[in-house]
């Protein structure tokens, strides 16, 4: 192989890995390609003490990644797909989706093991208004508490005494081998995860067929399936907005089953829809569980 492929990644340790790994799957399914790291920082990285609702959204993670891909200083950006906006920029696609890890948020606590076994009024740490509606609606007597930063950072705030207990990712935690952090996992169908969470998703320039052909190998059919209804199901909804939405889709016998949730941070209350539909057609299964939260009155939480 002749030129490198040279991979854009924010600097946190849980992008490196991410990065490094898709790195590893790249050289394993093409020997002899030459895969090189390109670090940078984020403005998401920058602004690390206000909510990401209040500065523009996930969107803050990709922009310096999509710039350096334009001006050809990087071939291909790594991302957690939950950070994706659902709507990408022009002259941008998703060349491979790796298969999905584990998609289910973690309670993080020195003291205690559960959600249910915390003291009344104590303070859980996530900036995530979809975490907030949820922990709102299950534990209304809780004081829940931004937290921003990448892992390490949360966790450090965690010990310092900060917090009762946090809420990250199961997959990131796993990751960074931190799989010990985690006291309990929250998961369906009690609790809904973000749209891809887990999912690591690979982005590069529209129409660079050279990168398409290395990174199909990469490419995880049944996990693109399942984070396509979910996306879908959130693109319909959300627009622009951030609001607190969550989505969860598995495959079945019969075909693809999806959850959707919309909520209230404020005050927990909480809306759900699920429906079944057909493998081979994600973006309409999305489409039709929004548009059941839609009927349900999902519209007036939304509030945009």
């Amino acid at each position: 192989m002749s030129a490198p492929l040279r991979i854009a990644t924010r600097q946190s340790a849980l992008a490196l890995w991410q990065a490094e790994h898709v790195a590893t799957r790249l050289r394993a399914a093409h020997p002899g390609l030459d895969v090189e790291l390109v670090p940078m920082t984020t403005r998401g990285d920058q602004i690390a003490d206000r909510p990401l609702s209040e500065i523009g959204g996930k969107g803050l993670f990709l922009k310096e990644l999509e710039v350096a891909m334009l001006e050809r200083r990087a071939d291909i950006a790594v991302h957690s797909f939950k950070d994706v906006p659902m709507e990408l920029d022009a002259g941008f696609a998703i060349g491979a989706v790796l298969e999905r890890a584990d998609p289910a948020d973690a309670f993080v606590s020195v003291h205690f093991a559960r959600l249910d076994t915390l003291p009344h009024n104590a303070i859980v740490g996530t900036s995530s208004l979809r975490r907030q509606a949820q922990l709102k609606a299950l534990r209304p007597d809780l004081q829940l508490r931004d937290l921003r930063g990448n892992v390490n950072t949360r966790l450090a705030k965690l010990d310092a005494g900060d917090y009762a207990a946090i809420v990250l990712a199961c997959a990131g935690l796993d990751r960074l081998g931190l799989s010990a952090r985690i006291r309990s996992r929250l998961e369906p169908p009690t609790w809904l995860p973000a749209a891809a969470q887990g999912a690591i998703a690979v982005e590069h320039r529209d129409g660079d067929a050279r990168v398409a052909a290395l990174l199909k190998p990469l490419h995880d059919a049944d996990s693109a399936r399942c984070v396509a209804a979910e996306r879908a199901l959130t693109r319909h909804l959300q627009g622009s907005c951030q609001v607190p939405i969550a989505a969860f889709c598995i495959e079945t016998e019969r075909g693809l089953h999806l959850s959707g949730l919309v909520g209230d941070a404020a005050n927990g209350r909480l809306l759900r829809a699920e429906r079944e539909g057909l493998r081979h057609a994600p973006e309409a299964l999305g489409k039709s569980v929004a548009q059941r939260l839609l009927e349900l009155g999902a519209a007036a939480m939304l509030g945009c």
